[in-house]
């Protein structure tokens, strides 16, 4: 019995030491996740995080310091017509916008902190989105 406990006491290290080496199963970590490349400044201004309670007016008046804000407009929610939390505020100009970007980016607005980026474009609309059934449907026009 002595002699057994001793062998295993001998044997053990090594075999989680191989257990756990990370050459016997061929690691490789994953990829670093690629950030998204930020979009082309330009005045229109995409604003996230925003607080339920926050209205159209009350994001203009905010980034109206920074210049001549010509359209801003928190989306909504349909039923309940609270904020989604994000909107979107349009300059005049880009260096409007980049004052506003500099501005607003991660401070508060209502009790929330904010995020201001410039706004990507719209992708192309597709053939989906112009009425078509979804696949695998029989409708027929």
């Amino acid at each position: 019995m002595a002699m057994r406990a001793a062998v295993m006491a001998a044997v053990a290290p090594r075999g989680l030491n191989r257990l756990f080496a990370t050459s016997a199963f061929n690691f490789t970590p994953p990829p670093s996740p690629q950030k998204e490349p930020e979009a082309d400044p330009s005045p229109n201004l995409f604003v996230s995080g925003l607080s339920k309670r926050t209205t159209t007016d009350g994001l203009r008046e905010a980034f109206s310091k920074f210049g001549e804000v010509v359209h801003a407009k928190v989306v909504t929610d349909r039923v309940s017509g609270y904020s989604k939390g994000f909107g979107f505020v349009r300059y005049a100009t880009t260096e409007e916008a980049s004052a506003g970007k500099a501005g607003m980016d991660g401070n508060f607005l209502d009790g929330w902190v904010i995020f201001a980026e410039y706004a990507k474009p719209r992708p192309p609309p597709t053939q989906q989105q112009f009425g078509n059934p979804p696949f695998g449907s029989n409708f027929q026009r």
